[in-house]
Order: structure tokens, then C-alpha cells, then sequence
């Protein structure tokens, strides 16, 4: 019975991440109203401003109001509805095809842009020093790397981690720091995607890394060359 619990919680989570994406908030306002409920009438709980990242979850086309999580002032996640017209979906832009994708390497390429994602076995003997823990009711938690959180283990030992996330767009070059991505563990670079929005000279890198209760999504943005950060957001 323990077993049939867990395939089906498996499998229900598989659902959840396959309909659920990032997408923009798109505003002649300048932002959007969240709403408590599925409802325009419902209470507003919280604004968007135009161009943020939100996670939407189960999409469908047929409801006019999205589910999804997205982050306050503070970093803080919160979860609310959102009218579908106020948002456009990352993968609705230009697609960039992958020329490589195993487990080690994922390259895409299309015109002048070229992105690389490269990953690599990590040594967690060699690096344990790195790691810190807090408290979690009555037990610690190893739920830090560096000082910034930890994302993808599940409370056990990473596998696999980032190398590095290289951009060339024409000449121009754009590595994205390390620091934003050495506390990303656990790495699938099979489902890693990019999109470019051309009328804003945005590239869009995506992927969800780890499985189970260990996974999340991450979203790099590079807009106009230039690194604009990232979004991550546990998908379920």
C-alpha cells in the first residue's frame, strides 16, 4: 500500500510539473491585480509589476484565471489568481533549438545566439566544509551552501551540480555568475530550454532540475546582453 502511495504521488507530481511554466506579466497598466480567488470580484491580495516572472499552475485554456506563485518585496513566495490576458507564457516565444543535450552538456543554438549549460559530478567530501545547517523544529537541516539556500537535494547529498552557463549573442559573451548558480544541485540539462523574445531583446533560459520533493524551476534572463538575474520557484 506504502508503494501504490508513493507511484501515485509520482505520478500526480509529474502532472503538476509537465502543466505548470513561467510567464510574464503583460500590462498596459504597468501591473497586475492577484486575487484571492478565481474571480474579478474576489479581494486583491497582492500587484505585479509588468515584465515579472510568475509560475502558473495547471494552465488551461479554457479558464480565465491562472493559478500561480510569485514573489513579494521581501523574496518572500505567495500564491494568487491572475486574469489569463495579463500573461504571456515564455515558451510562446522563439524557440532556440538544443544541437547537444546529455547529461553532461545541453547547447542551443539559432542565427547569432549560442547558450552552453555544462554539468559535472560533485564532489561532496571535498566541499562538505561549504555547507551549513539550521534548525528545523527538533532537527537541523543541511539546507545551505556558502550561505545561500540549497536547492535540489531533498535534505540528502548533492550528485551533481552547474559547471558553468555561457551566452554568446553576436560577439558578445555572457557568463552568468557563479554565485547564482553554485548552490543549484542535482542538475537535468535534458529539461533545460531557451526562448528569445525579439521585440525585447530578451533570451530566456529555463529548466527543472532534481525530481520528486527535491524539485524546482529555475529561469535565467539575459536582456539586451545583459544578465538580469534569475527566478526559483519550487513547481508544486
Amino acid at each position: 500500500m506504502k508503494a501504490k502511495k508513493i507511484l501515485l504521488f509520482t505520478a500526480t507530481l509529474s502532472i503538476q510539473l509537465s502543466l505548470a511554466q513561467f510567464a510574464k506579466v503583460v500590462d498596459q497598466d504597468g501591473y497586475v491585480n492577484v486575487r484571492e480567488n478565481a474571480d474579478a470580484k474576489s479581494k486583491i491580495i497582492g500587484k505585479i509589476n509588468s515584465d515579472e516572472m510568475v509560475y502558473v499552475f495547471e494552465h488551461d485554456e479554457k479558464t480565465q484565471w491562472y493559478t500561480i506563485d510569485y514573489k513579494n518585496n521581501n523574496g518572500g513566495t505567495l500564491n494568487g489568481y491572475v486574469h489569463n490576458s495579463r500573461l504571456k507564457f515564455i515558451e510562446s516565444y522563439e524557440i532556440i533549438p538544443s544541437v547537444v543535450k546529455n547529461e553532461n552538456k545541453a547547447i542551443f543554438k539559432s542565427g547569432n545566439i549560442k547558450v552552453e549549460i555544462a554539468a559535472e559530478k560533485f564532489n561532496y567530501k571535498d566541499h562538505k566544509k561549504d555547507f551549513s545547517s539550521t534548525n528545523s523544529g527538533n532537527q537541523q537541516q543541511e539546507d545551505l551552501y556558502k550561505g545561500q539556500q540549497v536547492w535540489g537535494t531533498d535534505g540528502n547529498s548533492p550528485n551533481t551540480h552547474y559547471k558553468f552557463i555561457t551566452v554568446w549573442i553576436g560577439n558578445r559573451m555572457i557568463q552568468i555568475p557563479q554565485k547564482d548558480i553554485e548552490n543549484l544541485f542535482n542538475v537535468d540539462n535534458e529539461s533545460a530550454q531557451c526562448f528569445f523574445d525579439p521585440s525585447n531583446k530578451a533570451l530566456y533560459i529555463t529548466m527543472l532540475n532534481s525530481d520528486g520533493a527535491g524539485s524546482y524551476a529555475v529561469l535565467f534572463k539575459i536582456e539586451k546582453g545583459i544578465y538580469k538575474g534569475k527566478e526559483i520557484i519550487i513547481p508544486f
